[in-house]
């Protein structure tokens, strides 16, 4: 699958937000077909950085991917890039 077609949207509240700053996740909402593998892959492939965990969340009929980031890649530096300003 394309990552572009995968990854909808930045998840962007208050909660999301702390997470980027606290933990170094990132929160997507995401094809609802997609799995974990497909999901890190896009992240992955989308904003060049390496994805330690993905964790998958479905609420509200949306499906929402909570990507923590290896060390080495900042989450507040896609955040930026997402015009979230941190």
């Amino acid at each position: 699958m394309d990552p572009y077609k995968i990854l909808s949207y930045a998840y962007l509240t208050e909660k999301a937000v702390g997470l980027v700053e606290k933990e170094n996740k990132l929160v997507f909402v995401v094809d609802r077909k997609a799995d974990k593998t497909q999901i890190k892959n896009a992240v992955e492939k989308a904003f060049g950085v390496k994805v330690a965990r993905v964790n998958t969340q479905i609420k509200g009929g949306e499906k929402r991917a909570y990507i923590k980031l290896r060390p080495e890649s900042k989450a507040a530096d896609i955040a930026v890039k997402l015009g979230l300003t941190v």
